[in-house]
């Protein structure tokens, strides 16, 4: 991530070579708002030197630029991935022609949708069948949550050695006009060693390309398990970024 100099943009988008082909947001069908009085749960990593991440990626770091008591007050600065932690990818992550965090409508973040729970094991491929089997079930202008239990096994060998969507089941998610699908891995492709050399991160660009957001590595989603819920995700609001971590907050539907 650049750091921003006399009003240049903190991301800059490749202007010459890049993937093209973004095709818009897809439309989304109208629906009832419901409401529900149940708590907030809180689906957001603590942003640390710990914080859950692919494993091409270093920590972020952290150091103070003023801090107490030499100085009357602590002002921390920060050096990271903007894909890191629980965080939100914009179409640009993979999209030269594609908006990024600063340009994504609210209305594709904040919504209704579900929390399915899948069972996998180590490296095990997320099918259509087990989409369209989920409980409950998905609907068109649904965010997704896939549960699979796979935060738990942070900071352990097991945790890039996730499971991840087909290339069907991607597809079949863009055909439901789903808006946004978030999981508790570091990401919805393949896990980091079954990657062939010049791998190009296919559910990405199936998903974004379609303008179906992702969301990676998030928290607490067991409490909601099997439930429809309403979501808030609020990334950071980044000119131009192809990504940003983000606060991420549900409550269940009674």
């Amino acid at each position: 991530m650049a750091i921003a100099k006399g009003g240049t943009k903190m991301c800059e988008s490749p202007t010459i070579k890049g993937r093209t082909g973004w095709r818009g947001w897809s439309e989304l069908p109208t629906r009832a708002i419901q409401k529900t009085d149940e708590k907030w749960v809180d689906l957001t990593y603590p942003f640390s030197i710990s914080v859950p991440r692919s494993a091409a990626f270093p920590p972020p770091k952290f150091s103070y630029f003023a801090q107490m008591p030499e100085r009357p007050l602590n002002v921390t600065q920060m050096e990271t991935i903007v894909h890191m932690g629980t965080h939100v990818d914009a179409p640009r992550h993979f999209y030269v022609g594609g908006p990024g965090m600063d340009e994504i409508p609210l209305e594709r973040m904040t919504g209704e949708g579900v929390v399915i729970r899948l069972e996998k094991a180590v490296n095990e491929e997320i099918g259509v069948d087990d989409l369209a089997a989920a409980k409950p079930r998905i609907e068109p202008g649904d965010i997704v949550a896939i549960d699979t239990g796979w935060s738990g096994n942070w900071g352990t060998p097991e945790w890039n050695r996730h499971p991840y969507l087909s290339l069907e089941a991607a597809q079949w998610l863009v055909d439901q006009k789903v808006k946004l699908v978030a999981v508790d891995t570091a990401t919805p492709d393949l896990p980091y060693d079954l990657r062939p050399k010049d791998f190009q991160f296919p559910v990405h660009c199936m998903l974004l390309k379609d303008g179906v957001l992702i969301s990676e590595q998030i928290a607490n989603l067991h409490t909601l398990g099997g439930r429809r819920a309403e979501f808030l995700f609020c990334p950071l609001s980044i000119e131009g970024c192809d990504g940003a971590p983000a606060r991420v907050l549900a409550r269940a539907f009674s």
